[in-house]
């Protein structure tokens, strides 16, 4: 152990171990301090204390992993990761299946921390495709098994309904292979019990349990019935919230909580909780895991099969003979689950109302009550519902399962749920307290047995009184493999045994389970429960711990003979009238006396009134406080019993699933033996579990739940005291300071702590125990406080932990000043070294530096003279051969003269009048040719957008090159049509025509450019209500968009659908689709816009036209500029004769006014917007008026 500073705080330390003082109150507040500082883990020992935050903490990063992987455990912080890395070292490196116990009441955050374990082995084992496809199935079974297997309870919003665990199978590197989920049943029970038929009865059959499965752990009464507060199954409300609409209609369900019985009739939505998003989760996690979608489907369906069967109400009518039966309320329900199971619906109503009972060889089919159908219904929907779990967890197994004949390691990790008290507890509480009583002996026994161990191995063991050397025993010796429990054996290799003696008592005991002699029995007291013998060896004692020992409830739970568990099975076996006062009655004959046990009846014999205890119940004294049981139902619950009628008619179901869950439903295999009762089952269960976990290095995580109202970081001191006595923590410290407080191997410790001794500083070179020996020997620490094993030193009290570590933290301190001061010193030495030495480096620099600069001068010297003399001698020789050249050239000059005077006087002579015009014509044709053939090989690119050309290489030839420009690009333009489709072709003259109609005129045409003319805009074939429209022109449509109109009246707009035909142009209402005016092509006689980018267009009717009397249209249009190309197009194909288009600022208006009155209209730049608020207003009166724009 490495005692660092995080587990020595004085104020909060990590370690309970090193508390002092040690107390109930000490304990509490470090708990409560380090709660604050949202540190909710703390050590006792390798014992992980977990207390639950209820809010998410930044401690589970990637980097915590990183942290604490292959790391000391005392080292860091304490973690829940520690835990699992030190469990997963010691499986992979010393080849020890391991097991990780996780206890604590409901809401202490049990399964979260079975996450986080699972979790972090996935994180820190090997990568790899098929390592890491392992990892994720065994992370991924998490979601499926929480969906069907959790409930919110009142204490807890998902809590554990079942018994989970897990082993995680490892190779010998340690990458996981695979893994065995159970539900707590580690070994197969006896094969399936045949079902056997009471005489003189009604026929039931029992459930099956195949192997490595148990139904019995899964709180099944929470599927017909739960208190209000509560919740059923998580599966019910995820599937009802996150169904699709498909799978819904497909399972026969409603999307509302409140229409089925089973789940109260009430919503549930729990704060911080997605039921949609988990459906969702659990879906793609069954992919992962394997399931395939039929699988799924089925699954989904039987659990759709459960959550109608609640719906089926019953009635009571009468027989002709007078009997009481029962009958079907609402044939409806059971029809659709018959559809789903594929069943005729008059089976299963005929065993849902009645029963075959067998009387020797005769048969005979009696009705049911209402009650006894309801009773049916209900012991079916849990059947059901229970084997489908079991399906479930073995389906899951199948996937994840290792394959045979590989070496493996096992990890278990068990996530149960915790000790439960209510305000009225049944049959269930009952069976999960006893399941927890167990838990808490197998820890009580380990912990103490894994203390008694580590004294075993460190130092020589004699009893009491004895002198040092071999342990002398009168008897037998103790020896290896005890047996303490009779059921479940502790793993090989413990070195003492007790045997229990009753309360009060521990008796030592030989490997052979014969007591040892009387003398070394000494009858220890043990008032509080099991306690340890004293021992010695050197001088070493070890001091008796009183603790509480359970093993007595235990007993008298589950005696073979006379426990609790065995009067219920007596009870359910035996003839004649049995209910819950006889089996009440028997209990409180035989524990009468019994000091864990009380009832009513037991108090009053006793002369002690408690208000309290009603009547039908008893109260057993837990290790976790009292709970007082309901034996109501008790014989019911645990007899489970199904009509035989209700698995027949689930055989003979056509859902594969659903019958493959029933298999005594089978006629060909009658059954014949009595089923096992729940309670004897789930005790056999246990017993395999405890055997399992004593097979195994255990690890224990304990959590607690810091309050009852789930409030994030709230600490009730009283809450968490409570449990803290129940889960016997201060016992636990004890144990662990019995004898010493600290333990540690040698070498760790010398390492850490020799500084302390001029011996032992800075290096020993002897023994590790001889160097602590001599360390601790010159700490002069007192005898008793310090004690030597064969690897490990002891130290007894906390306080000369903390004195040696402060001592420590004294000597680090002096230990740093010297070594800043050698360090100091060392820098000094070495900087004034490294002065000296640049100082030498520079000086010799320097001197050569000048040499070499001295030789370049002189170099440069010689090089000058050297210059000097050849050049004085290159110059001589230059003006030498200048003379010789100016007398070359003059004779040269002369005879070119001369020459030419000889041809000149020749050509006169005999040359013709013309050759100046042949000479240069020639001269031209070839500068021409030259040019064409340059050009030929220097054309710019095709592409039409290209208006580069070469220029021309003379003045004569600029003209030609313009020409033959133009003629290029014209080509190339003719190239390019050809090459257009019809489409392009008709895109482009739309185009065209818009650029004749508006560049540079109307500021908006540039905006259209990059524009594509759609024509329609109104989606006119999507559209039933506007098909219509279409069918009032009776031709074929040009354009439609939707505009705005200006009323003439006040300036406002209205919206207006137009539609532009190759005759006419129409006004519609786009909310009634109804035509508002519709205009033939010539009653059109111009347009006006405006030269800016507004959308604003004036449509000039003839006076003769039917609207011409209501004055000019004013529209607005977001397509301008396709609007108006397009008409100008369509009156050109419709009357040869383009639309008199006007581009300008303002126009005379033709209103329904007289003639001569008509006003002017001006459009101010950027007046008009487009949107519906802006008006058009007058001012002045005939022809005075302008219009101008208000918004």
């Amino acid at each position: 152990m490495e005692a660092t500073t995080s587990l020595l705080d004085a104020a909060a330390v990590g370690d309970l171990v090193m508390l002092d003082p040690l107390s109930e109150e000490a304990l509490l507040r470090t708990l409560q301090e380090r709660f604050s500082r949202e540190e909710i883990y703390t050590y006792i020992g390798e014992v992980v204390i977990s207390v639950n935050p209820y809010k998410p903490l930044p401690i589970y990063t990637p980097e915590k992993v990183e942290e604490y992987h292959n790391c000391n455990f005392f080292a860091v912080k304490p973690h829940i990761y520690a835990i699992a890395d030190d469990a997963y070292c010691s499986l992979r490196d010393r080849d020890r299946d391991q097991c990780i116990l996780i206890t604590g009441e409901s809401g202490a955050g049990k399964t979260e921390a079975s996450k986080l374990v699972m979790s972090y082995v996935a994180a820190v084992s090997s990568k790899g495709e098929e390592v890491d496809k392992v990892k994720e199935q065994l992370l991924q079974s998490n979601p499926v098994l929480e969906a069907f297997g959790n409930a919110k309870t009142i204490r807890n919003d998902n809590s554990s309904r079942f018994g989970k665990y897990m082993d995680v199978e490892f190779d010998f590197k340690g990458d996981p292979l695979g893994g065995v989920i159970t539900n707590c049943q580690c070994c197969p029970l006896p094969s399936p019990p045949r079902w056997s038929q009471p005489p003189l009865s009604c026929s039931y059959t029992h459930p099956p349990f195949p192997p490595q499965t148990l139904t019995d752990l899964l709180e099944k009464s929470r599927i017909v019935r739960h208190v209000k507060g509560e919740r059923n199954f998580h599966i019910f409300y995820q599937l009802l919230a996150g169904g699709s609409a498909q799978l819904l209609q497909k399972l026969k369900l409603r999307p509302d909580c409140s229409y089925y019985g089973y789940l109260n009739r009430e919503k549930s939505v729990l704060p911080g909780m997605d039921d949609a998003a988990n459906f969702r989760a659990m879906q793609d996690a069954m992919a992962i895991i394997g399931f395939t979608p039929t699988e799924v489907t089925a699954l989904l369906e039987v659990t759709a099969v459960v959550l109608k069967l609640g719906n089926v109400e019953l009635s009571s009518c009468f027989q002709a003979s007078g009997m009481e039966a029962s009958s079907i309320t609402e044939p409806r329900e059971l029809q659709e689950i018959s559809q789903l199971i594929g069943l005729d619906p008059s089976t299963l109503e005929q065993a849902l109302c009645s029963r075959t009972v067998k009387v020797r060889d005769e048969s005979v089919l009696t009705a049911l009550s209402v009650s006894q159908g309801y009773y049916g219904r209900d012991a079916l929907a849990k059947n059901i519902y229970s084997r489908l779990f079991d399906w479930l967890v073995n389906r899951i197994n199948t996937s994840i399962k290792v394959k045979p004949g590989k070496q493996r390691k096992v990890m278990g990790v068990l996530d149960i749920y915790g000790f439960e008290i209510f305000q009225d507890n049944g049959f269930e509480q009952f069976i999960i307290n006893y399941c927890n009583e167990k838990l808490q002996q197998i820890f009580i026994l380990m912990t103490l047995k894994e203390e008694q161990e580590e004294y075993v191995r460190e130092v020589m063991l004699t009893p009491k009184g004895c002198g040092s050397g071999e342990p002398q025993w009168d008897g037998e010796a103790p020896q290896t493999a005890p047996q303490h429990v009779p059921s479940s054996p502790p793993p090989t290799g413990r070195a003492t045994q007790w045997q229990e003696g009753g309360e009060g008592f521990g008796i030592p005991v030989s490997a052979a389970g014969r007591p040892l002699p009387a003398q070394h029995q000494q009858g220890v007291p043990m008032e509080q429960g099991l306690c340890m013998t004293p021992l010695c060896s050197q001088g070493i004692k070890w001091t008796p711990v009183e603790f509480f020992d359970n093993s007595i409830i235990c007993d008298l739970i589950e005696n073979s003979k006379v426990g609790i568990l065995a009067m219920l099975d007596e009870e359910c076996l035996r003839p004649g009238t049995v209910n819950e006062d006889t089996f009440i009655t028997k209990l409180n004959q035989i524990f009468a006396s019994h000091k864990r046990y009380e009832s009513k009846e037991t108090l009053n014999a006793k002369h002690v009134t408690d208000i309290s205890l009603p009547l039908r119940c008893f109260r057993i004294h837990h290790y976790a406080g009292k709970v007082t049981y309901n034996v109501t139902g008790f014989i019911e619950k645990n007899n489970d019993l199904l009509f035989r009628d209700l698995s027949q008619a689930m055989w003979a179901a056509r859902h594969t699933l659903l019958r493959s869950l029933f298999p005594e439903g089978d006629p060909q295999r009658p059954s014949l033996k009595l089923p096992p009762t729940t309670g004897s089952q789930f005790k056999a269960s246990v017993a395999t579990l405890m055997k399992n976990l004593y097979s195994k290095n255990p690890n224990y995580i304990r959590c607690i739940k810091p309050n009852d109202t789930k409030t994030a970081m709230l600490f009730t001191p009283d809450l968490v005291l409570a449990q803290v006595r129940y889960l016997g923590l201060m016992e636990n410290v004890r144990v662990r300071r019995a004898g010493y407080a600290f333990r540690q191997l040698y070498q760790p410790f010398l390492k850490r702590y020799k500084m302390l001794s001029r011996r032992t500083w800075p290096h020993w070179t002897g023994s590790d125990r001889e160097g602590t020996e001599v360390l601790l020997a010159e700490l002069k620490f007192p005898s008793e406080e310090l004690a030597y094993g064969h690897t490990k030193i002891f130290i007894r009290s906390p306080r000369t932990l903390f004195d040696l570590e402060k001592r420590r933290q004294q000597r680090v301190a002096e230990l740093a000043t010297l070594i800043q001061a050698m360090f100091r010193g060392w820098r000094c030495r070495k900087q004034y070294q490294l002065m000296r030495k640049s100082q030498i480096l520079i000086s010799a620099w320097f001197r050569g530096h000048a040499q070499r600069n001295r030789y370049k001068q002189m170099k440069r010297s010689v090089l000058l003279l050297q210059a000097y003399a050849r050049g004085w001698k290159s110059r001589r020789l230059l003006r030498e051969l200048k003379v010789q050249r100016r007398r070359h050239l003059a004779a040269s000059t002369i005879s070119a003269y001369w020459k030419g005077y000889q041809t000149r006087r020749t050509y006169r002579r005999y040359f013709r009048s013309d050759a100046r015009t042949r000479l240069s014509n020639f001269i031209y044709r070839r500068m021409v040719q030259k040019y064409l053939m340059g050009l030929q090989k220097n054309l710019p690119p095709m592409a039409v957008l290209d208006r580069t050309w070469p220029p021309a290489p003379y003045k004569f030839l600029s003209d030609a090159n313009q020409e033959l420009k133009g003629i290029f690009y014209r080509w190339k333009c003719k190239k390019y049509r050809e090459q257009l489709s019809p489409q392009q072709r008709a895109v482009l003259q739309d185009k065209l025509c818009a650029s004749e109609l508006f560049k540079d005129k109307k500021a908006l045409y540039a905006q259209s450019l990059q524009q594509p003319f759609r024509g329609e805009y109104l989606g006119l074939t999507q559209n039933r209500k506007y098909q219509k429209l279409q069918a009032v022109a009776k031709d074929k449509l040009v354009m439609a968009e939707a505009v705005q109109k200006v009323n003439r009246a006040n300036g406002k707009t209205v919206p207006r659908l137009l539609l532009l035909t190759t005759e006419h142009l129409v006004l519609a209402d786009p909310k009634a689709a109804q035509p508002k005016m519709v205009l033939s092509l010539s009653d059109i006689r111009g347009a006006s816009v405006s030269r800016f980018s507004d959308g604003l267009l004036a449509l000039h009717l003839k006076e003769t036209s039917t609207a011409g009397g209501k004055g000019d249209l004013l529209l607005v249009s977001p397509h301008l500029i396709e609007l108006v190309t397009r008409l100008h197009q369509t009156l050109m194909d419709a009357t040869a004769q383009a639309l008199p288009l006007s581009i300008a600022d303002q126009y005379a208006g033709l209103g329904a006014w007289p003639v001569g009155a008509w006003p002017t209209w001006a459009f101010p730049e950027g007046a008009w917007s487009g949107r519906g608020r802006d008006r058009v207003c007058w001012e002045g009166r005939g022809g005075n008026q302008v219009a101008h724009w208000a918004g």
